[in-house]
């Protein structure tokens, strides 16, 4: 009793977040104020004077468009901090935009959503970096078993729970049961490799280069991976991409199609593909009877791409369907853990001690 109601005035004294700390995208979940912010994880540094410029969406605007001496850089790869200094930078920035108007005393609490697989040595970077930012705890969630609990699926019980999570810098397969990740596998390749590969086909097919910006854009509003039948031409969406020609060196403009895009993917997506049916084949036949009866969860940001779904019920026979609101996936499944810290408290990620070298 006397600890529920320490507990208690602790939790209203601090201001408890939630944050999923993806290589393209950092949303953060107020403790019963639920997803409050949604910024890309771009950081904008001048090089002369090692001084942070602009944070997140102001960062991304500067992408492509700055001078020698600024950088606009990401200081996540494939969900692993790969600049301690910068990373703590961008959490104290988005830390601090959580916070209420209201006096807190105490600093949160902070769970922070990390890809399964990842070396102690990296949680460990990824707890200092937050603690530096100003959290008093910090807690980890493996993203997959985040996205399973923001998709609402029934974690704790003893049944199999599929989970592919493709994000921007890692695509996430994972089966969960009974609270804890049975089987996964974690693949780097997620948005930025999708977005390069539309990079490399506008320059080997059309002698065209063009930016990262105008890939995703291209990816967003006309990518497709999978057609259930032959589209009629008059069904095929194209766009147009502007960039610099590779053989004049001038500007042009260049029309591009679905058929396009569903090309320069292909390899990628397959690979996603084969990961998901490497997952399939080394799960408990138990738990593969329970999957096929509630089948495949897409979340993350690649989830959105046309046909995705489709193509995974063709190559597995296991229907496949979109949660919703996928991009908030992560994040939501992290805010829930956060507003139900005792019911949750065994999904969250246990650090071993890091003994040091002799």
């Amino acid at each position: 009793m006397s600890k529920n109601f320490f507990s208690n005035i602790l939790a209203n004294l601090s201001q408890d977040i939630a944050i999923d700390l993806g290589t393209a995208n950092c949303l953060v979940y107020v403790k019963g104020r639920g997803i409050i912010l949604s910024e890309p994880s771009v950081v904008a540094l001048n090089k002369k004077t090692n001084q942070v410029l602009a944070i997140g969406r102001e960062a991304e605007k500067m992408v492509g468009k700055t001078p020698g001496h600024i950088v606009a850089i990401r200081p996540l790869v494939s969900g692993v901090i790969s600049d301690f200094e910068v990373t703590e930078q961008m959490l104290r920035y988005l830390i601090e935009r959580a916070k209420e108007d209201k006096f807190t005393i105490l600093k949160p609490r902070v769970i922070v959503g990390i890809p399964s697989g990842v070396t102690e040595v990296e949680k460990k970077a990824v707890i200092d970096a937050t603690k530096s930012a100003g959290a008093r705890e910090v807690f980890l969630i493996e993203e997959p078993m985040a996205a399973t609990i923001g998709a609402r699926m029934p974690v704790h019980d003893p049944a199999g729970n599929f989970i592919v999570d493709i994000g921007g810098g890692t695509t996430e397969v994972a089966v969960i049961s009974l609270g804890g990740i049975v089987v996964s596998k974690s693949l780097r390749i997620a948005g930025d490799k999708l977005n390069n590969d539309i990079i490399q086909y506008a320059q080997e097919r059309y002698k065209l280069l063009i930016g990262v910006r105008t890939a995703e854009r291209i990816k967003i509003n006309i990518g497709v991976v999978y057609f259930e039948k032959e589209p009629l031409k008059a069904e095929i969406k194209e766009m147009p991409m502007r960039g610099r020609n590779l053989v004049t060196g001038l500007p042009e403009e260049i029309i591009i199609s679905q058929l396009d895009v569903k090309k320069a993917l292909e390899k990628s997506i397959t690979q996603i593909v084969s990961e998901i049916k490497n997952t399939i084949e080394i799960t408990p036949p138990e738990l593969l009877s329970d999957i096929m009866k509630k089948g495949i969860v897409l979340a993350g940001g690649g989830a959105l791409l046309r046909g995705l779904d489709k193509m995974i019920t063709k190559e597995t026979k296991i229907p496949c369907y979109v949660m919703e609101d996928p991009m908030t996936a992560v994040a939501r499944g992290a805010g829930m853990v956060l507003e139900n810290l005792d019911e949750y408290h065994d999904v969250l990620v246990e650090i071993e001690e890091i003994q040091p070298p002799r």
